[in-house]
C-alpha cells in the first residue's frame, strides 16, 4: 500500500477570491476593478506567477499552484464568491455583468471593454499538471511503489521481474498512471473484475497500470475496462482458455462510435501491425490476466503452440460499409452502443475467392473453408468468427441477403452426413463414435458461427478465425458495453 500521506487542501477564505497572473493581458487588463473591489469588500487575491501583481493588493501565493489545481481554476482571472468556506458562484474571465451580478457591486471597471476571455491556468499547462497530478494525488494510489537502482534499466527491470509478456513495456510510473486515469470516470478503487487463475482483484488503478505498460493513451482506458469486464466471466472462462493446449486467446471486437474516436483500425491490414490503440487494448487486456491474475505461459497457460495473437488480438468491425447490423448488435446491444465482444480465437485463416459474383456460389466457398476448421470431421465442438471483407460483402449487399441468410445458408451447407463423420472414414482414425453415422449432424452449435465486417477494401478476402471447446464446456463470446 501506498504510505504517502495526502497533501492538505487550501481552503478558500470568505469573502470575494481572485485568481490571477501577471502574464495574462486579461488578468492586467481587471487590476483595477480588483483594487476596487477590495476597497469596498473582502477579497482575497491569489497570484499564480508574482507576487507583486496586482500592485497595492498584496496578493497571497499561489505560485505552488495548489489553490489553482484543488480548486479547478482552468481560467485566469477566475473570480469566487465564498460563502461559510463554500464556494458559491465563480465568474471565469472579464465580463462586466457577471463580475456585478458575482460581487452585488455595480458600474465596475467603468472605461474597459465589457468582455475579454483570460487565458489559461498555469494548473492546467500541458507541462505542468501532469507534475500537480503527482505531487496532489499520488497519494490516492493504492499499489505498492518498486524503487530501482540509480543504474538500473527500466525495461530490463520489468522483464526481470516477469512483467512483460517478452516485449518492452512502458514503466508505470506515477504520473503515467495518474494520467491514464484521467481517461475514465470510475473510481480507481473500483473492482472492474476477479481475474483467474489466481482470483485477484482487479481495481481500475491496476488495470490502469497494465494500460501503460501497454503503451495505451488515456482514452482507450475505458475499452481495456470492457474487456477485463468480459472475459472475467464464467461464460467465456478465461481460466479455461488460459489452461487448454490449444492455441487459443482473447480476440476483442470493437463496436460504436468510439471506434473512431480514438483511432482504431478496422479496413487495411485490420489484423495486423501499425495501428495503436487495437495493439495497445488487445495487449493490455493480456498484461492484466498476467500481472493481476497470474496468467503466465508455461504455468497455467499450456498452449502446445500458442499464436501471436496472445500478445494482443483487438480490432474493430467496419461498421460504415457493412450491409448488416455490428457483432454488438447480435448480442443485444443497442444501435450506436459503444461495445466490445470477446471471443476466444486461433490466429485468422485467409479464405480466398476471386471468381464467386453471386451469393450462393461465394457461400458454398465459406462452407468448405468452414467445415475444415480445426479438423473436417470434428463438429459442433468449437464456435468460429468468419471476418467477412468489403470485396466479398458487396456481393451479398447487392443481392440483398442479409445476415440472417447468410447464416442460415451456411447452416445448410454445413449439414454433414454422419457416415463422413465417424472415426476411421476416410482413413481417418480421428472423427465422431459410430453411432452418429446415420445422422446428419451441423458443424456448428446454434448461434456458434458469428459474422463480422472488416478489412480492406481491395482484394477478394474473407478470414475464419477459429474458436475453442464452445459452450458449457469451454467458453461462449461474451458482449460489455464501454463506460466512461
Amino acid at each position: 500500500m501506498s504510505e504517502i500521506a495526502a497533501p492538505p487542501i487550501p481552503a478558500l477564505p470568505s469573502g470575494l477570491v481572485a485568481v490571477v497572473k501577471r502574464e495574462c493581458p486579461t488578468c492586467v487588463t481587471v487590476a483595477p476593478v480588483l483594487r476596487e473591489l477590495a476597497a469596498r469588500a473582502k477579497l482575497t487575491v491569489y497570484t499564480q506567477d508574482d507576487l507583486a501583481f496586482p500592485e497595492g493588493l498584496a496578493p497571497e501565493d499561489d505560485t505552488g499552484l495548489a489553490v489553482s489545481y484543488h480548486h479547478r481554476i482552468e481560467t485566469v482571472p477566475t473570480l469566487i464568491r465564498v460563502e461559510n468556506g463554500v464556494e458559491a458562484e465563480r465568474a471565469v474571465g472579464w465580463h462586466r455583468g457577471d463580475w456585478e451580478k458575482l460581487t452585488g457591486v455595480s458600474g465596475l471597471g467603468a472605461g474597459l471593454p465589457e468582455w475579454r476571455p483570460g487565458c489559461g491556468s498555469k494548473s492546467v499547462d500541458p507541462d505542468i499538471a501532469p507534475e500537480l497530478a503527482v505531487r496532489f494525488e499520488a497519494h490516492k494510489l493504492a499499489s505498492r511503489r518498486v524503487a530501482l537502482a540509480e543504474l538500473e534499466d527500466e525495461a530490463e527491470a520489468m522483464f526481470a521481474r516477469g512483467w512483460t509478456d517478452g516485449l518492452p513495456v512502458v514503466a508505470p510510473t506515477e504520473r503515467r498512471v495518474l494520467a491514464m486515469l484521467g481517461g475514465t470516470t470510475r473510481a480507481l478503487d473500483e473492482v472492474v473484475a476477479i481475474v483467474p487463475p489466481d482470483l485477484a482483484p482487479a481495481t481500475v488503478e491496476k488495470i490502469a497500470i497494465n494500460a501503460v505498460m501497454a503503451g495505451c493513451l488515456p482514452e482507450h482506458l475505458p475499452v481495456v475496462l470492457a474487456a477485463v469486464e468480459a472475459v472475467c466471466t464464467d461464460a467465456f472462462n478465461i481460466h479455461g482458455v488460459l489452461a487448454t493446449t490449444m492455441p487459443v486467446g482473447p480476440v476483442l471486437i470493437v463496436n460504436g462510435p468510439i471506434r473512431r474516436r480514438i483511432g482504431m483500425n478496422s479496413g487495411k491490414n485490420v489484423f495486423g501491425q501499425g495501428n495503436r490503440a487495437n495493439a495497445a487494448i488487445g495487449r493490455a487486456l493480456q498484461l492484466v490476466v498476467r500481472n493481476v491474475g497470474g496468467g503466465r505461459p508455461g504455468e497455467v497457460d499450456r498452449a502446445t503452440h500458442g499464436n501471436p495473437g496472445k500478445l494482443g488480438f483487438c480490432f474493430a468491425e467496419d461498421e460504415e460499409g457493412s450491409p448488416w447490423t455490428p457483432l454488438a448488435g447480435d448480442f443485444g446491444a443497442a444501435p450506436g452502443t459503444d461495445a466490445v465482444v470477446a471471443f476466444t480465437g486461433e490466429g485468422p485463416r485467409c479464405i480466398v475467392d476471386q471468381l464467386s459474383r453471386d451469393p450462393d456460389s461465394l457461400a458454398r466457398t465459406y462452407a468448405v473453408n468452414l467445415r475444415t476448421l480445426h479438423h473436417p470431421k470434428l463438429v459442433l465442438a468449437f464456435d468460429c468468427l468468419l471476418a467477412i471483407g468489403p470485396e466479398h460483402s458487396r456481393i451479398f449487399r447487392e443481392a440483398g441477403w442479409r445476415k440472417a441468410d447468410l447464416l442460415a445458408r451456411l447452416s445448410e451447407l454445413l449439414l454433414i452426413p454422419g457416415s463422413e463423420l465417424v472415426r476411421g472414414a476416410g482413413g481417418i482414425a480421428e472423427g465422431l463414435p459410430e453411432s452418429v453415422a446415420g445422422a446428419t449432424l451441423p458443424k456448428f452449435r446454434p448461434g456458434g458461427l458469428l459474422v463480422v465486417h472488416c478489412g480492406g477494401g481491395a482484394g477478394l478476402f474473407s478470414a475464419m478465425i477459429g474458436g475453442w471447446a464452445s459452450g458449457a464446456v469451454g467458453s461462449a463470446p461474451v458482449m460489455r458495453e464501454i463506460r466512461p
